[in-house]
């Protein structure tokens, strides 16, 4: 009779941790980021078919990267959750951390149970508040673990090399155009530090808008309003004003100022929830 194979259990860890890590690397990053008026989602993502962004209640919308069989799972658990604690008490304890830890809870008996693959995801759930201090980002990597994060965070892909260039570059106070063309540029840029061209079309982007007037915050961004917010940048990049809005025409008439662009505040709205396409796993 042959002796059975025997593994610690540290290593067994940390030989499904290196599993799913890979997994989750293989997949385009997605990055979030706070602004004046909310939260922004941004993902590079060419198929129009199958979504890394999605809106779960109110004022709380998911992202994740890695497979997307599993992270779609985890978002219809999600949903249901959120609809159910809804009606059952009331829209109001609907949380983005009530829903982090119930997917704290799932992710963790999943990677520490022997008779399944751990899960190959990284989860963001986030809530917009009232106001900028009452924003709620959580990251949840494979193991379950949290991670309250501020400001800006990036997973999959050379997620490590983006977040350290949204830390430095990312305010708080930032306008949608302003973190729009952060994003971009940070998603944009190959580790060998070289910049893609990156269209609307290779985009998914969403946001949680406070300024909504509707009870539902989230938006997505595609399309024209989507292809006019990056001309828009685009020109500010340009004529070099940082300032990521369009310069306003002289004694406020529609005529073209200095900088060859005209007057189009307020024309970056979405139009509702416009189809954008998701990346791969």
């Amino acid at each position: 009779m042959s002796t059975p194979f025997y593994v610690s259990p540290q290593q067994a860890m940390a030989d499904r941790a290196e599993y799913a890590r890979k997994g989750i690397a293989r997949g385009r990053s997605v990055v979030v980021l706070q602004y004046r008026d909310g939260i922004l989602f941004v993902a590079e993502n060419p198929s129009r078919a199958l979504h890394k962004v999605s809106e779960i209640y109110d004022r709380i919308a998911f992202a994740a990267v890695g497979k997307y069989n599993e992270f779609e799972n985890l978002r219809i658990g999600g949903v249901r959750y959120a609809d159910l604690r809804g009606y059952t008490y009331h829209r109001e304890d609907v949380t983005a951390r009530g829903l982090a830890n119930v997917y704290a809870q799932t992710l963790g008996t999943i990677f520490s149970s022997v008779g399944e693959k751990p899960y190959e995801v990284e989860l963001i759930v986030a809530e917009v508040g009232d106001a900028p201090t009452d924003d709620q980002i959580y990251r949840l990597p494979h193991d379950g673990s949290i991670v309250d994060e501020h400001g800006s965070v990036a997973v999959g892909g050379d997620a490590d090399r983006i977040s350290g260039r949204l830390d430095r570059d990312h305010r708080d106070d930032m306008t949608l155009g302003e973190a729009l063309r952060l994003a971009v540029r940070s998603l944009a840029r190959d580790p060998n530090g070289n910049e893609r061209e990156l269209t609307a079309d290779q985009l998914e982007v969403a946001v949680l808008d406070r300024t909504r007037p509707q009870q539902r915050k989230f938006k997505r961004l595609s399309g024209e309003p989507l292809e006019r917010l990056l001309a828009e940048t685009a020109g500010d990049d340009d004529s070099g004003d940082d300032s990521g809005e369009p310069a306003a025409a002289p004694g406020g008439g529609a005529e073209e100022t200095g900088a060859g662009k005209k007057d189009t505040k307020g024309k970056d709205e979405g139009k509702g929830e416009g189809k954008a396409g998701d990346g791969e796993e």
